[in-house]
């Protein structure tokens, strides 16, 4: 018989600069997300409409890839 093992909410998925992601309870009707970068448990978001010089900062685990 095979277990199968949750993944630990501790154990956040690694994130590449120029890839999109969601965030947790994103509506539908929103696009995802551009990924600037990543760092100590910070990253840096925009949508592609806001231009290059306007980003948000969200927490690294509330994202998940597109």
């Amino acid at each position: 018989m095979k277990h199968r093992h949750r993944q630990s909410s501790k154990v956040v998925p690694l994130l590449r600069p120029g890839s999109f992601v969601t965030l947790e309870n994103q509506p539908d009707d929103l696009p995802p997300f551009e990924l600037i970068q990543c760092r100590g448990g910070r990253c840096w978001v925009r949508q592609q409409a806001w231009g290059q010089s306007v980003q948000w900062e969200v927490e690294h685990e509330r994202l998940r890839t597109a």
